[in-house]
């Protein structure tokens, strides 16, 4: 008797922990759908803000309920590309097509025909609010005490990352809507980018793109492998969908880039090269270079040493830091990881890394860009800066709701599919 009731007990017992292991996994994914639900509303909301049903762009940096105002008048009214590119795509995995794809016609537009007249061409970032003008202009301000316009030279330039991910973007709507004119102006941006920034120097692959104005144009010859896994991705959705033109050589260069990054990183990705397009620049470490190549199509598996990399080199109390000196939580950075988790199966990592974010959603509904006031990322804003002046500051940020989105609801951004 004793030894049935012992039986009889484990097995309760057993019966209880399964239970409450699917009564946690419910709530997590109950926790996971809420965010979701919330940073969806607030991306659908501030496109339904811009009266009219025509193109928009939206700010970058929200201002709603009094908080995450800037007082830098070149990001008072700034909408930058790739944070718009990720709206849309965020929206499009919310099944917001509508919203979607009112940014997406600014963003066709500005792929359509540029100031310069150079079809291809997209700027880092243009001002926020309805478009009416063609061709869409880039950001700009008025000083009252200079009594004068102002431009911005890395604004009105070119990077390459953010030309590709507004050609995914457009993919991304051209699945959704069935509507080549979409794909075929990502194959505009995939020409510009092919023919203004590919360098078979040392491991080959595309440059950083353009700064400067259009007097000066300024080329960045130094490599990114986040630049080059967002072509990757490009390149190989173009080819899938059988859009016209080259798509297979562009995108071997491309992964070329980061097979030779893979091999010189031992274990991880170096953030790319130095402005002589061929040395390793190992001066710092980024955590986008080490979690969105997981993401592509084909990863290796071997690759996937570069998240228990980025675990030791970028982990921080609840989740990532841009770079290795680990001085904050980069908000955006750990919703990306969280979206990797998701992929690999890992989804108690993913759903511990959520809880972390959710925590950061500002009563505006966008999120807080870090956790501390602000992180360094070892980089420097510009080529003509000698420090790595570049930081991320605490505010409420567009990319970074879009990133939410996405690790919420499960959505691959370089494939346009759900991940469990």
């Amino acid at each position: 008797m004793k030894r049935k009731s012992r039986l009889a007990a484990w097995l309760l017992a057993a019966g209880l922990g399964t239970l409450a292991a699917s009564s946690s996994a419910a709530r997590a994914e109950d926790s996971a759908a809420a965010l979701a639900g919330k940073t969806c509303g607030t991306l659908e909301s501030r496109v339904a803000e811009i009266s009219g049903s025509g193109p928009v762009f939206l700010r970058s940096y929200d201002s709603s309920f009094g908080v995450g105002q800037t007082s830098e008048l070149p990001l008072r009214e700034a909408a930058f590309t790739y944070d718009n590119a990720l709206a849309v795509i965020a929206l499009v995995a919310c099944g917001k097509t509508e919203p979607a794809l009112r940014i997406g016609e600014s963003l066709l537009s500005a792929a359509t025909l540029d100031r310069a007249r150079r079809q291809g061409r997209l700027r880092n970032t243009y001002r926020a609010g309805a478009q009416t003008q063609k061709p869409i202009p880039p950001n700009g301000w008025w000083d009252v005490t200079a009594n004068r316009w102002f431009e911005d030279a890395y604004q009105v330039g070119s990077a390459t990352g953010n030309v590709a991910w507004a050609g995914l973007a457009l993919m991304t709507l051209g699945d959704a809507t069935g509507e080549e004119r979409f794909r075929n102006g990502a194959a505009e941006l995939a020409r510009w980018v092919v023919a203004n920034t590919a360098d078979p120097r040392g491991p080959g692959g595309f440059n950083g793109g353009l700064q400067g104005f259009d007097d000066k144009p300024q080329a960045l010859t130094w490599k990114a492998t986040e630049h080059n896994t967002d072509l990757v991705a490009l390149f190989g959705w173009l080819e899938r969908s059988g859009t016209a033109g080259d798509w297979a050589g562009p995108e071997k260069a491309a992964r070329g880039f980061l097979d030779r990054m893979w091999a010189d990183g031992g274990g991880h990705f170096p953030t790319g090269t130095a402005p002589d397009g061929v040395t390793v620049n190992r001066a710092t470490s980024g955590l986008d270079a080490q979690l969105w190549p997981l993401l592509l199509r084909g990863a290796p598996e071997s690759w996937r040493a570069a998240l228990d990399y980025a675990e030791k080199a970028h982990g921080v109390d609840g989740g990532f830091d841009f770079n290795d000196d680990r001085d904050g939580m980069w908000v955006e950075g750990t919703a990306q990881a969280a979206l990797v988790y998701r992929l690999l199966g890992r989804s108690d990592d993913a759903q511990r890394l959520l809880a972390e974010v959710g925590k950061e959603v500002s009563r505006g509904g966008h999120v807080w860009a870090t956790r501390e006031d602000s992180i360094t990322t070892g980089l420097a804003i510009g080529p003509d800066s000698t420090t790595d002046d570049f930081r991320y500051y605490r505010r409420p940020h567009l990319a970074v709701t879009a990133w939410t989105v996405l690790a919420a609801v499960g959505w691959n951004p370089f494939t346009g599919e759900r991940v469990k």
